[in-house]
């Protein structure tokens, strides 16, 4: 108790939603609780206390509004959570108030090492006490699900040891599934070219046609070109797994024809029971089918009969492109000639976080107001636009593992945000087993745990003495707010702070910290093509030492939140499909900032192994699965039969659904999402224009549409046909790009470069 200045605090109001209460104020070490008792008309009725408890890392931000002197107004502490639960307590003595708040900080931001959270000493009671969640995901038992085991028949895949003691990759899980004609000799060397040492392993493979989803980091290409034979023959064998000969030169790229189309199993009904897709849909496969093909003939195409292997870039064209000047990059299509690579334009973790803060910037007054947040300010936030590009991305995905029959690449700059998104959304839209909630279980534990999403960066359980302040003692604004956030005070001092925090970033050639790189976190590793034993050892993770460790602002962002915002517009779309319902997602991402359990307090597989989190925490998923019968959805149907419309094995997100996740954000359907014409207007655009496709180029070593990569000019033979695509494809945001002579950087990219790098 040595944290709390004050224990308990008599005659505190809250105030939510405009409506007040007065009650008793409790702190103790891991939760703030405010107690009340609602009045009672007859005295004969006994009403129990009602109590609201607030886990301190859940607090988002914190201010405290002394009263000015000889104002006769009570003092406030004002407290906007995580969970988007927004109160205001106030305090007849200013001494009182400020002794909370100063035990407040001290017990969110003062902690200095993840040991300290509640998850270290929460002991649950019955039923959750007698659940080990712990044992629901097993690595080699779901490979064995997927048909990947060392005794069962060779499907073209093993499962690698190199990683066994985190050595190889420190990021990455103990056991990496690639292909069996792969040693792990050439892992060594293959792991050297990406990022990180995350090379391509798979994630998912297809029960029907043997397909692979596979995921890695960006490669070191750097301005020089670097490349790596060894990760060229790693993609090489991947994307040749499902092929009848697995001592093939090159994997099937061609169009298959009719007959072998209709002799797979399944295929019939997943063609033609799934829902014809929609314009944007049809735009962004025939872009790809179109782009990727080599064929010259004008024989008809049969949608569903074409495979390509997919390299899948998520970031904006200009972001991979600038990365590059850092030794960074995306793929040289001219070395990758069996495939076929987009960009899908997602932005990175400052936008999706500076989108989240607008979206926070409508609801802020929701503790002192009842009034509806303005729908135009939320359309303004771009945060449904951004839900919208991740679902588009992941039905790219599913849909050329499922229609078209090919393997699919996925990569962002580390691997470890939108490669996660659009591996596990894709992977949803797939398998129906990921639908129940065991398999979401499963589903999180792989792609998102196992795979090193970075929770405890993202998620800044530590928080950051920059979420608290006191009103008038702010010096040069409001250090609550980030800078250069739209419609927040940028004064002299703040602009000249954002100058030389710039200018520190752009000239420290140690560049130890990557705080300010747009695409990247953490240390940058050079492109070396020696010995496979010389790799370059990583920085200690500080979660795992006892040193004292702080929330670092600019590394949090809302990755695993749109996850799970973007299953729900799936859920929503698609209700009888899914087992779990949408309580599920909004305790789950509650429990992500709680701190109770200890499945999210650490970065990666290894960070939790050393931190032996599973013998001194309990499971997230303990408290689910005890109380399964209230996260189940009542419409459930388990049925899977692809001959039956709305029954079938695939979903695909569709578009023009999108809504406001209003039960997350605790307000009413129609606070949040209006009218159903309102709606569909905020989505698409006030002028109900259709949504613009998240596919922003396609790259081939022929040809290169809206890629823009210097030096990519359409061949003639190919530019009236593709034309006519990109034409259509201009409202989709698509164009064709320019050459350009040598390595020249085009002007328009030096700005996005300077932003890159800073």
């Amino acid at each position: 108790m040595e944290r709390t200045r004050i224990a308990k605090v008599d005659d505190v109001k809250l105030v939510r939603r405009g409506e007040q209460v007065d009650g008793t104020l409790h702190l103790t070490p891991h939760h703030l609780i405010f107690c009340h008792t609602p009045p009672t008309t007859t005295e004969e009725v006994k009403v129990r206390p009602r109590e609201l408890w607030i886990t301190y890392p859940i607090i988002h931000t914190c201010t405290l509004r002394p009263s000015p002197p000889a104002s006769h107004l009570p003092s406030s502490i004002r407290l906007r959570c995580r969970d988007f639960t927004f109160v205001c307590l106030c305090f007849a003595d200013e001494k009182k108030a400020r002794d909370v708040y100063d035990s407040i900080k001290a017990w969110t931001c003062k902690l200095g090492r993840i040991e300290k959270l509640y998850a270290f000493t929460y002991q649950p009671q019955r039923p959750e006490k007698d659940v080990n969640g712990w044992t629901i995901y097993d690595a080699r038992r779901e490979w064995k699900r997927l048909g990947i085991s060392e005794k069962g028949i060779d499907k073209g895949w093993r499962i690698s040891r190199v990683n066994t003691d985190y050595g190889f990759s420190p990021t990455y899980p103990a056991l990496l599934p690639i292909p069996s004609s792969i040693s792990d000799n050439t892992l060594n060397y293959a792991g050297k070219y990406r990022s990180r040492v995350r090379l391509p392993v798979l994630t998912y493979l297809h029960p029907v046609n043997n397909c692979s989803i596979t995921r890695c980091a960006q490669p070191l290409v750097g301005i020089k070109g670097n490349r790596s034979i060894q990760d060229e023959k790693l993609l090489l064998a991947i994307f040749s797994t499902s092929h009848s000969d697995p001592n093939a030169s090159e994997p099937p790229s061609r169009p298959r024809s009719r007959q072998s189309l209709r002799s797979d199993e399944g295929d019939i009904a997943s063609l033609g029971s799934d829902p014809p897709p929609t314009d944007a849909e049809t735009l962004e496969d025939e872009m790809i089918n179109r782009t990727g093909s080599d064929d010259k003939s004008d024989e008809p195409k049969v949608y569903g009969a074409q495979q390509h292997n997919l390299i899948v870039d998520a970031r904006p064209t200009v972001n991979a492109l600038a990365m590059q000047a850092v030794g960074l990059g995306s793929e040289n299509m001219d070395n990758y000639r069996f495939a076929t690579k987009i960009y899908l334009g997602i932005d990175n973790i400052h936008v999706m976080r500076d989108s989240l803060q607008k979206v926070l910037d409508t609801l802020k007054e929701s503790d002192v107001t009842p009034l509806a947040p303005n729908r135009d300010a939320l359309a303004k936030s771009n945060w449904l636009k951004h839900i919208g590009g991740l679902l588009d991305g992941a039905g790219i995905i599913a849909r050329q593992v499922a229609l078209q029959h090919s393997h699919v690449l996925i990569h962002c700059s580390d691997g470890w945000d939108r490669t996660s998104q659009l591996s596990a959304l894709s992977q949803l839209c797939l398998d129906p087993y990921y639908r129940t909630l065991e398999g979401f279980i499963v589903l999180v534990e792989k792609d998102w745990l196992s795979f090193g999403h970075q929770f405890a960066h993202r998620s800044g359980h530590l928080s950051s003495e920059k979420w608290f302040n006191i009103e008038n003692e702010r010096i040069g604004g409001d250090n609550n707010k980030q800078p250069g956030l739209p419609g927040q005070s940028s004064g002299a001092g703040q602009a000249l702070e954002n100058a030389l925090l710039s200018a520190k970033g752009f000239f420290n050639k140690d560049n130890k910290s990557r705080d300010s790189m747009v695409d990247s976190d953490g240390e940058l590793q050079p492109y070396d093509i020696g010995s496979p034993t010389s790799k370059k050892v990583p920085a200690p993770s500080k979660g795992s030492t006892n040193e004292k460790s702080t929330t670092k602002v600019k590394e949090t962002s809302p990755v695993f939140h749109q996850f799970l915002d973007a299953t729900y517009q799936l859920l929503y779309r698609h209700p009888t499909r899914f087992e779990f319902n949408e309580r599920f997602l909004r305790r789950l991402l509650y429990h992500l900032y709680s701190c109770q359990y200890g499945t999210f307090l650490y970065n990666n597989e290894k960070e939790r192994v050393e931190a032996r989190v599973s013998e001194k925490t309990r499971s997230v998923w303990d408290y689910f699965i005890s109380r399964k019968e209230q996260f189940t959805n009542g419409q459930y149907d388990a049925t899977i039969d692809d001959n039956i419309r709305g029954k079938e094995r695939l979903v695909l997100p569709g578009s023009g659904q999108l809504r406001w996740w209003n039960e997350l954000f605790g307000r009413t359907d129609a606070e949040m999402n209006g009218s159903p014409r309102r709606h569909h207007a905020s989505v698409n655009g006030e002028d109900g224009a259709a949504d613009a496709s998240v596919l922003t180029g396609v790259e081939t070593a022929h040809t290169a549409i809206g890629a823009g990569a210097p030096g990519n000019a359409l061949p003639n033979w190919d530019a009236g046909g593709l034309s006519t695509l990109a034409a259509g494809l201009g409202g989709l945001g698509i164009t064709k790009s320019k050459g350009s002579e040598g390595n020249k950087i085009p002007s328009n990219l030096k700005r996005e470069m300077e932003v890159e790098t800073q």
